[in-house]
């Protein structure tokens, strides 16, 4: 108990119920202040993109786009004489392409048997822009054409929140992927599946009842009550669905519990964010190696543990801070091809745009000095262009 004096006197406070009382203050005060930054009512939305961006997206030079555009199959012309793009264009525009020359060129959808890929972002400290990286790469592949879900397995629910859904208001009992994969009653993973404001891209929300998972695989192993193993089920949930998906993105929660196991066991690829500062690359160090042993077990146990691939990716990275450069230089010299070739960059353009609950894709440039933006921009497409290639090159595309 903590313990304090009023007038000489020893005062004993009940810590649980100053927790208690604490958490449900904040929770009311923070929804208020989500129901004034994101009304209930609000729709997320993409922002208009320009040519430059749209003819890349499409993966097409600027002058065919402007061709295309001008034969009645863009957007009409701004008073300057000007086109943006809606994602809706994109799309369209895509498919005209493909209709008139070769099927899947430009429409980049699984075919034949081309497996769902399925990345798991992980990492154990927080801070190391674990959830912005998942929230920029679902969206980045799904502005390229590819059928994404993004999957919030962390309680604390902060992807759900980027894509428009308040876990405290939007995301009710067994609505998050908790809802599939418990042991009693399961609902169809179908259910809970939920569209966006980007056609290519869904979404299962998180929330805290996902931590009911950590609580009742211990049971469920004790009793052999489950008829799948925990480490199974989130593989066994995909399976029903893949067949809608080209990609899933899975945001694991910061810790090594039953979730991180399973969905670690679900996917085909691993990314593992990492901030790079002492203590940061210090505690990743003893995640690496818990992992690794837990993955063992889970091994011997029958789950699969082998992979696509497995990189990991600098987060918040100062090019311009010197013990960052040389951390990373470190990292490098360790790890190899494992890590990739480009780092995202510390920007208080992304950092700007989170305080609303918003993603590059979403927010305007005019908001921001033009070069703060491009960079960031910059820094964000050879980064998840570059986690392109690796899942095209599984495929054995081009």
């Amino acid at each position: 108990m903590l313990q304090h004096k009023i007038h000489g006197l020893d005062v004993q406070e009940h810590l649980p119920t100053l927790l208690a009382a604490d958490a449900l203050e904040l929770a009311h005060q923070l929804q208020q202040h989500q129901k004034k930054i994101f009304p209930p009512q609000m729709q997320k939305t993409l922002r208009l993109f320009s040519p430059a961006e749209a003819a890349a997206f499409i993966g097409i030079g600027e002058g065919y786009l402007r061709q295309i555009a001008s034969e009645g199959h863009g957007p009409e012309p701004l008073s300057n004489g000007r086109r943006m793009y809606a994602v809706s264009d994109i799309e369209r525009i895509r498919r005209v392409l493909d209709e008139g020359g070769k099927a899947g060129k430009y429409v980049p959808h699984r075919r034949g048997d081309e497996r769902l890929q399925v990345i798991s972002v992980m990492n154990f400290k927080g801070g190391s822009a674990k959830t912005t990286t998942s929230a920029h790469l679902a969206q980045y592949l799904a502005l390229r054409g590819y059928r994404t879900l993004a999957i919030d397995l962390d309680p604390q629910a902060s992807l759900s929140a980027l894509f428009g859904h308040q876990p405290e208001l939007d995301v009710g009992e067994s609505e998050t992927l908790y809802g599939a994969i418990r042991y009693e009653n399961p609902r169809p993973v179908a259910e809970i599946v939920r569209s966006t404001h980007m056609p290519n891209l869904h979404l299962v929300p998180g929330n805290l009842e996902l931590m009911e998972f950590e609580h009742e695989t211990p049971k469920a192993m004790t009793s052999g009550s489950a008829e799948t193993m925990f480490f199974a089920r989130i593989g066994d949930v995909l399976a029903d669905i893949e067949s809608f998906y080209d990609i899933v993105i899975i945001d694991c929660p910061p810790q090594l519990g039953f979730l991180t196991m399973s969905a670690l066991c679900a996917a085909t690829s691993v990314l593992i964010t990492v901030h790079p500062q002492m203590l940061d690359v210090m505690s990743m160090s003893q995640f690496l190696s818990m992992t690794s042993e837990l993955m063992r077990v889970v091994e011997d146990a029958g789950g699969r543990t082998s992979y696509d691939w497995m990189r990991y990716l600098v987060t918040r990275f100062e090019p311009n801070d010197g013990p960052q450069s040389q951390m990373t230089g470190f990292m490098r010299s360790i790890f190899g091809n494992r890590m990739l070739h480009n780092a995202m960059v510390k920007s208080t353009a992304v950092s700007d745009a989170g305080v609303t609950k918003q993603t590059l894709y979403e927010v305007e440039r005019s908001q921001f000095v033009r070069g703060t933006y491009d960079r960031a921009m910059d820094s964000l497409t050879l980064v998840n262009g570059e986690i392109e290639e690796l899942l095209r090159k599984v495929w054995g595309r081009k």
